[in-house]
């Protein structure tokens, strides 16, 4: 930890932007294409990377960034609903906004998941006051391992502590908390 920051995901207010790293759901598919022998036209790489020097920038550059969290098992739905749950306000995401490799997107169509729930190993979810988002995207697409940073929503007030996305088709559809693990577990 670093004098005078503290990153909590009590911390998420409304207002705030999310913002993550890269694509999701590449380290779940990888791992499930492979068990399953599936073979794709682009192969499906995992996403496993040590994060501490992409951090350690974002931390320097933007020291006012809320909360930070790895959304690794249960992938991002599970992190965004642990956050609205503890800070008590909701999550709104944009689809559009929302980067997923289109290979991983075809395996997750193919096996029936969300890419918000499939495991990550190589990404990082912030949490940021509007007023910085600039400064950390930034920060984070300097980095090789924030190339693809994109904002992906926001925090809202919202009593009932949902996770929402905004659909391409302008439809809002609720992003349940992941029951169970999709894969078992490989590490």
């Amino acid at each position: 930890m670093r004098d005078g920051i503290d990153l909590s995901i009590l911390h998420a207010r409304p207002g705030d932007v999310i913002v993550i790293n890269g694509t999701l759901g590449d380290h779940g598919m990888a791992i499930l294409s492979h068990r399953e022998g599936m073979r794709f036209a682009s192969p499906i790489m995992s996403d496993s990377a040590p994060l501490h020097e992409l951090v350690g920038a974002m931390l320097d550059g933007c020291p006012n960034i809320r909360c930070m969290r790895d959304p690794t098992r249960g992938g991002a739905a599970a992190v965004l609903h642990e956050i609205a749950i503890a800070a008590q306000v909701g999550i709104e995401l944009d689809e559009s906004a929302i980067p997923v490799n289109s290979t991983v997107q075809s395996a997750c169509d193919l096996f029936g998941l969300d890419p918000l729930a499939v495991a990550n190993e190589g990404k990082v979810i912030a949490i940021v006051p509007q007023a910085s988002v600039d400064r950390l995207l930034q920060i984070m697409k300097a980095h090789p391992l924030g190339k693809h940073a994109a904002c992906i929503g926001h925090v809202v007030t919202d009593a009932s502590r949902r996770v929402v996305m905004r659909t391409r088709l302008g439809t809002v559809r609720m992003i349940p908390m992941p029951v169970g693990e999709q894969l078992p577990r490989i590490c």
